[in-house]
């Protein structure tokens, strides 16, 4: 009957949705600790360090380990040069078969003749790579050329691609000096800057409210947590931008992009597939790296590079460097370390693993970005496996501009910049609390903004290794 008066009681006073008492919920028979018995009273047994699930999931950093530069920019694009080969080769297209025979006259579309003006009476040239000929006439459609041997040239074959290194040049006694002459020519190479932006938001009600986390510093409020990782998120996009970047070749995108044309910026490796040395496949041998020494000497290489570069290729070169046999790099091979200041404790601590072949010397380092599942990482298991990136060969050396005669570093960081103002990383706040005042809006909106653009000199001395 007292429970009875109770419940009527309550119902009267209005509170007739309380929660009953405890009393009688449960058969005490059945309950072994109070938390049983009484389930909304107990605090939770919380632990507030907040756990670092996937390690630190920061991918910036490459670009500063290797030397990149930061310089300031006032245009909306980066202007550089580039020198030619100091010696040039003519090379065009045969348009129509010719026999073998001690002079031959190679005929070529006016289309691709461009390439052969290079080419003077009287000069010298390799046919077949080792034939020495002179030219004896050249116009915009043909070239003569007559073997120096007391044999004949190799025949030439219709639509076959020809290139002429030009060795010298020979003239009689009491001839006169050359009509023409050969102007060097240097290469104007631009690039646009980006436009990159971010935000994030919370309102006033949840920017005071305290959590169960400790996101740092003994700091409860979960939205410093979430803006912190825009923030790295940005700064990540940001360097990922500079390295995969494209410029926007696409004639006719399905949208204006929102609210105008973008032009998009060259990234590292667009720059090394433009013109650089392209690997098809890991590098898993000896051979491998040899044929890569070939094409660096090629293009005039300096002595020391720097491989970032994913697990499984890591490993790989872990594998032929280390052991012995035919197809590894002997122990105790000379190397240098001149871009740690010739210490080889210095790299060790900046986490670099180096070995020599050929005058060169490569220090390793693995790299995060190759290895992320959700970004450029892959779930191969074996070397066949996979496609995209596998890593990069960076030379550690200056490259002196042939226009302006400066030394530069071979990748460079470009931001705008004039008169104090740095769009490098712009960051501000609207708002109405925390020291905003601009808005009536009861939230807080964190801005991101950053105009960059990646300077590549000398990609041809750079090597981009893709999987298979």
């Amino acid at each position: 009957m007292a429970n009875m008066s109770t419940a009527t009681q309550s119902a009267t006073l209005g509170f007739a949705s309380a929660p009953a008492n405890a009393f009688k919920q449960t058969d005490p028979s059945k309950y072994i600790s109070l938390g049983d018995f009484i389930n909304n009273v107990n605090k939770p047994d919380n632990r507030a360090q907040l756990v670092k699930t996937f390690g630190n999931q920061g991918i910036t950093g490459f670009l500063q380990l290797v030397g990149a530069v930061k310089t300031g920019g006032t245009a909306d694009e980066v202007t550089w040069w580039e020198e030619q080969r100091l010696h040039p080769t003519a090379t065009f297209t045969a348009t129509g078969a010719v026999a073998a025979a001690k002079n031959i006259t190679i005929p070529f579309t006016t289309a691709s003749s461009g390439n052969t003006f290079s080419l003077r009476v009287n000069d010298v040239v390799l046919w077949n790579s080792v034939q020495r000929a002179v030219v004896a006439a050249v116009t915009s459609a043909s070239v003569t050329l007559s073997n120096l041997a007391d044999a004949t040239l190799a025949a030439a074959t219709s639509g076959t691609a020809y290139s002429l290194p030009i060795i010298g040049n020979l003239y009689g006694q009491g001839t006169d000096q050359p009509t023409q002459f050969l102007e060097s020519n240097i290469v104007r190479r631009t690039n646009p800057y980006m436009i990159m932006k971010e935000i994030f938001k919370v309102t006033g009600s949840q920017a005071t409210n305290i959590g169960w986390v400790d996101v740092g510093g003994g700091d409860y409020r979960w939205f410093i947590k979430g803006e912190a990782d825009t923030r790295q998120r940005f700064i990540d996009k940001r360097e990922m931008m500079m390295l995969l970047g494209q410029k926007n070749e696409n004639t006719s995108p399905s949208t204006n992009f929102g609210s105008g044309t973008i032009s998009g910026s060259e990234g590292y490796f667009s720059a090394i597939e433009n013109r650089g040395l392209v690997t098809d496949g890991y590098v898993d041998n000896l051979a491998d790296i040899d044929i890569i020494l070939t094409a660096l000497d090629r293009n005039g290489a300096g002595p020391e590079y720097a491989l970032y570069v994913d697990r499984l290729q890591d490993l790989a070169i872990d594998d032929f460097v280390a052991k012995g046999g035919a197809n590894s790099l002997t122990a105790g091979v000379a190397t240098q370390f001149g871009a740690f200041n010739n210490s080889p404790n210095m790299a060790i601590e900046l986490g670099f693993k180096s070995f020599g072949r050929g005058g060169y010397t490569f220090h390793k380092h693995d790299w995060k970005l190759l290895n992320e599942p959700n970004l450029l990482g892959t779930t191969a298991t074996t070397t066949s496996a996979g496609a995209g990136f596998a890593g990069v060969m960076i030379p550690m050396a200056t490259v002196v501009d042939p226009k302006t005669g400066n030394r530069e570093f071979p990748l460079e960081i470009n931001y705008k910049s004039t008169n104090g103002v740095s769009r490098e990383m712009e960051h501000w706040l609207t708002g109405s609390f925390m020291g905003a005042t601009n808005s009536t809006l009861d939230v807080l909106q964190f801005n991101y903004r950053s105009e960059i653009a990646l300077c590549v000199r000398a990609a041809n001395r750079h090597v981009l290794i893709k999987r298979a």
